[in-house]
């Protein structure tokens, strides 16, 4: 397994994670946050005392601005440092600016919502993150070095008494170097966290989600005209030929030579009938509009190959766009299970947890691989395309899942489901 933070190396098995690099690069991290910390503090505090004083003057503006631009050069550096325990990058959240010069590029920087969240980490760095770094990277080296070197320096003990402070000493070193990489790695998720791109810091990518919102909103709205058009038309004069056909069977005679011919035109569109419902189904299924996802997801695994358990906590109805972006999640990982897993059982499982649903689905085999284009691809789309980000499959110690998550709220007409929603299970899945 490629390990590329320092949380996913706390998953290795003691020898390996013990010869990797993770724990001293963690403690780098975390010393480097104090010094940075400590070192920016006392400029801030510097720069801002200056501001004060010098109010009236250009140079005392100047310090102030420098102030609140300074978040800007700690988060640079910050990411910089994230490297150390994390080997994605993180991208710079600030826009080009349009025009050149120094006035062009503070106007623009102080007109930007990531500014300040930059220089809200710098305060919390500087006030609270930097001393927390700075306590765990003394208790990690300087506890830990006074026990190794307390046959140099102490001289009226025993030497077995020394030596086994330094024999504590080792290994309390090699079980501090686990929490000092929690640690390290709990601070880089907070910084990437709070320093991370947003959505709405760029007007042009807040205009491309809503244009994609609009384009699933028509396309869903086609889909159910379609649905309609179906159910309404097609479908309801394949069950009046299949009536007619049934009413020509018992008029003819027995013997009648046009009686397997007939027969088998009924049968035909008896199969064909089956087959339009199945497909008006797929287009968009009746029972969601109706009774929500909690019914139709029960429906859905009723119908499929396989045992599936279904655990649905839902307080309320649920957007409509999200109700269909899961309920198509939720078909599709289950085809994808039976078509390419070769599991015996399944499960779905779905919540609402702050205002988030999240839809997990899944098996007790091994499951398909979604860089081989088994579908799931475009299930990203269509869940990406509701404001919700995924987690692709995958697998650990023989069990597949896949996690998928979108922003939910109150249906738009108002319609609450069931307290509770829908809770039904079959047999426990095999660990």
């Amino acid at each position: 397994m490629q390990v590329r933070s320092a949380l996913e190396s706390l998953t290795l098995p003691p020898a390996k994670f013990l010869t990797s690099s993770w724990p001293w690069r963690s403690l780098l991290y975390l010393g480097s946050g104090a010094v940075l910390g400590v070192g920016t503090g006392v400029a801030l505090a510097g720069l801002t005392v200056f501001g004060m004083v010098f109010t009236l003057a250009v140079v005392g503006i100047a310090a102030l601005l420098a102030v609140a631009l300074s978040g800007i050069a700690v988060a640079r550096i910050e990411r910089w440092r994230l490297r150390l325990v994390d080997t994605v990058e993180l991208p710079d959240q600030h826009r080009p600016v349009a025009e050149p010069g120094l006035r062009a590029w503070v106007r623009t920087r102080l007109r930007e919502p990531a500014t300040w969240r930059e220089l809200g980490y710098t305060i919390v760095l500087t006030s609270i993150l930097a001393w927390l770094d700075l306590i765990v990277f003394a208790g990690a080296t300087w506890v830990v070095t006074a026990l190794l070197c307390g046959p140099v320096y102490i001289r009226d003990e025993s030497i077995w008494l020394t030596l086994s402070g330094s024999a504590a000493g080792a290994v309390l070193g090699i079980i501090a170097l686990y929490p000092v990489t929690a640690w390290a790695a709990a601070r880089a998720a907070m910084t990437r966290s709070i320093l991370a791109p947003r959505a709405d810091d760029d007007p042009q990518l807040v205009e491309l989600t809503r244009s994609r919102a609009r384009l699933v909103d028509a396309f869903e709205v086609e889909r159910r005209r379609i649905e309609r058009d179906l159910h309404d038309g097609a479908q309801q004069r394949l069950v009046a030929l299949s009536m007619q056909l049934g009413l020509a069977r018992l008029e003819l005679p027995d013997g009648s030579p046009a009686a397997d011919p007939v027969r088998r035109a009924h049968d035909l569109a008896k199969e064909a009938l089956a087959e339009l419902r199945e497909l008006i189904r797929g287009v968009h299924p009746k029972i969601l509009t109706d009774r929500g996802l909690a019914a139709a997801v029960r429906e859905v695994s009723d119908r499929a190959p396989l045992p599936v358990d279904v655990d649905i906590a839902l307080p309320a109805r649920l957007p409509e766009a999200v109700e269909v972006t899961a309920y198509f999640v939720v078909v599709e990982a289950l085809a994808n299970v039976a078509k390419h897993s070769g599991a015996a059982r399944a499960k779905v499982v779905a919540s609402v947890a702050f205002n988030r649903l999240t839809v997990q689905i899944r098996d007790d085999r091994g499951g398909a691989d979604p860089a081989r284009g088994t579908g799931l691809a475009g299930l990203v789309d269509r869940v990406d395309a509701v404001g919700g980000p995924s987690r692709s499959p995958a697998r650990v110690e023989g069990l597949r899942w896949s996690t998928w998550s979108c922003r939910a709220g109150r249906d738009r007409r108002g319609r609450d489901s069931h307290p509770g929603g829908d809770r039904r299970t079959a047999a426990p899945l095999r660990p």
